[in-house]
């Protein structure tokens, strides 16, 4: 062989493997309903490993793959999966906070506004001295800032999910994964 084929031969052996590359990522789902990812398997508790999925990652493509565990835990069918293969759980996990967030911050939207109608009643149904007269508008101010806030939070976490919304949409997600 010539010196150029050689060198064409080790070069093809050194590529090669780089080419078809490809990378083992555990996925599973804690007592808390949390989806977790390792690319270790050591890192996967053990209470868990019987129930880990293993996504093969080869050069940007996923083809999702069950690790056998028990019959008993082994799930019947096929999972359904979007347009791009990501199932319920990821949406899911992707609206959960957005929804905590529109939760709380409703609530607190709803105390702050019963706290301000208290301090206006008070204001209307008592003569006050010129100091509690300040305080109350004080308090009612400071009170109509903290409304602000929790307003604010309100229409970021539904822009949040109008827009995973949207993004489920054109994924072809089932729309009953995001209630």
């Amino acid at each position: 062989m010539t010196k150029i084929v050689k060198i064409a031969i080790l070069t093809l052996l050194l590529v090669l493997p780089s080419i078809s590359h490809t990378a083992d990522i555990y996925k599973w789902v804690d007592k808390d309903g949390t989806v977790n990812f390792s690319d270790d398997l050591n890192k996967v508790p053990p209470e868990y490993r019987d129930q880990v999925k293993t996504e093969k990652v080869r050069d940007s493509e996923k083809t999702q793959t069950s690790t056998p565990g028990p019959a008993s835990v082994q799930k019947t069918g096929e999972e359904k999966r979007d347009a791009q293969g990501r199932g319920e759980e990821y949406w899911r996990e992707l609206v959960r906070p957005w929804k905590k967030q529109l939760k709380q911050a409703q609530e607190d939207y709803k105390n702050t506004n019963i706290k301000i109608d208290d301090a206006l009643e008070v204001v209307k149904g008592r003569f006050l001295s010129k100091t509690q007269y300040n305080f109350k508008r004080a308090e009612i101010e400071q009170l109509t800032e903290e409304r602000g806030i929790y307003q604010a939070r309100i229409d970021e976490a539904n822009k949040m999910l109008a827009k995973i919304g949207k993004e489920a949409e054109e994924a072809k997600a089932n729309p009953a994964w995001l209630e």
